[in-house]
């Protein structure tokens, strides 16, 4: 430890963000259910189901992503039957999601997901599916322009076919910033269709079940996409999205923001130690001739808060010499 304390500056610090990517893939063997469905949780109160990567009894297994659907009262689908099954939940699922997702217009109505993310009087996704990542994968949010999902869209829930991919092009360039869940982007099928929307902060997907408007029969039940979302349960609909799963990836986002700090020690800065092992004969200086400069080895930098009390230490790789005749700049860094 050093005899006296050097104050750090405003000029003698900097912060910096570094981002840093994981690719995950997340294929439709997991997701379809690789160890017999054991890593797929379904609930009692029959909301979503979730999907892990080993039998979610396991210890070692992780939650990756649930599944879910819903539409708002003002949808078509609210009107058709009386007996539609879960309509109150699917219903309160949409008004759930939209609310954190889309917000409140001026008149303190849930907005309903804007197509194209104007939140104008454009077309609305009404009817959709959710796809909600675990923040254990897309850590801070998931990368601009890396969101990709293959499915089926058409078949039966047996024999799926019609290979179709969504993705968020271009949304590197061109996402929105109207979202209070942070940004968002415009997903595109493989024919440049709107179909959804991704929420990278949020680690959300909003796809419109109209994209599997093609299957024959759709959930195991053998209802089309618009017969499941009324009249199957939300656990059945979404097993006949897991159903059509090809494959999905996209890159995380972990966020590592630091703090450098250079350390300056001048040429009349810590020539002496205040170390036991430094003294001799007593005395706090070792010279075997008064003209011999002082000498000093750097080995540790320690940051402390205004009332001198120890918040940080460095260590260095190898002890430096510290004379009169040099100065040194040691640039400390803190990840947080």
């Amino acid at each position: 430890m050093a005899s006296s304390f050097k104050t750090i500056t405003p000029t003698d610090k900097t912060a910096t963000k570094t981002l840093l990517h994981e690719a995950i893939p997340l294929t439709g063997t997991l997701v379809s259910g690789t160890y017999k469905n054991e890593n797929i949780k379904t609930y009692s109160h029959g909301m979503f189901i979730s999907v892990y990567d080993y039998p979610y009894l396991s210890s070692s297994a992780n939650h990756v992503f649930d599944i879910t659907c819903g539409y708002p009262t003002s949808s078509a689908l609210s009107a058709t039957l009386s007996t539609t099954v879960n309509q109150d939940k699917k219903n309160n699922i949409y008004n759930s999601m939209a609310q954190q997702l889309v917000g409140y217009d001026v008149s303190g109505d849930v907005r309903a997901f804007d197509q194209d993310g104007d939140l104008g009087s454009g077309i609305k996704d009404r009817n959709v599916f959710f796809i909600n990542f675990s923040r254990l994968l897309y850590k801070d949010e998931i990368a601009k322009g890396t969101f990709s999902l293959t499915m089926y869209n058409g078949g039966t829930y047996k024999v799926p076919d019609g290979v179709f991919t969504i993705t968020d092009t271009n949304a590197s360039n061109n996402y929105k910033i109207n979202s209070p869940a942070g940004d968002y982007a415009i997903l595109y099928d493989t024919a440049s269709a709107k179909v959804g929307l991704i929420y990278y902060d949020a680690g959300v997907a909003v796809i419109t079940s109209s994209v599997f408007q093609h299957a024959t029969a759709f959930d195991v039940n053998g209802r089309t996409m618009s017969a499941s979302l009324t009249g199957s349960s939300i656990d059945d609909f979404s097993n006949a999205v897991r159903r059509r799963w090809i494959n999905c990836s996209y890159n995380n986002t972990t966020e590592l923001n630091s703090t450098i700090y250079f350390c300056r020690a001048m040429h009349s800065d810590f020539n002496y130690s205040s170390n036991p092992t430094y003294l001799t004969q007593s005395q706090i200086f070792v010279k075997t001739a008064p003209d011999d400069l002082p000498l000093s080895y750097v080995t540790t930098v320690g940051l402390y808060s205004p009332d001198n009390e120890l918040l940080a230490v460095a260590k260095l790789s190898e002890p430096l010499k510290k004379t009169p005749a040099n100065e040194l700049t040691l640039r400390v860094r803190l990840d947080y």
